[in-house]
């Protein structure tokens, strides 16, 4: 069974940092891409930034510059380093794991993400 696990947020104020960390367990398949999602309150979920088995990696343009997402393929996670925080990334962010001709998409629970000015 898959399962996929977020963790890292909490709350900093604006200009802080945080990192994120999205475990996937029960992996037998081979990983396509791995993507972060952010929904805010009253907000459709939007994409922040994903990662291909190939270390190719993909941002939003509101982050860029600002975050950056790395994968450890060893232990099957992926991490979103995020610097320059500002209260409008306030969110609850989700990890996505997408296999190669796999389908559906696996997706955690998310963890909240708070910026205060």
């Amino acid at each position: 069974q898959v399962q996929v696990v977020e963790s890292g947020g909490g709350l900093v104020q604006a200009g802080g940092s945080l990192r994120l960390s999205c475990a996937a367990s029960g992996i037998t398949f081979r990983i396509n891409d791995t993507g972060w999602y952010r929904q805010a309150p009253g907000q459709q979920r939007e994409l922040v930034a994903t990662v291909t088995s190939g270390d190719s990696a993909n941002y939003a343009d509101s982050v860029k510059g600002r975050f950056t997402i790395s994968r450890d393929s060893a232990k099957n996670t992926v991490y979103l380093q995020m610097n320059s925080l500002k209260p409008e990334d306030t969110g609850v962010y989700y990890c996505r794991v997408r296999g190669y001709l796999v389908r559906p998409d696996f997706w955690g629970r998310g963890t909240q993400v708070t910026v205060s000015s």
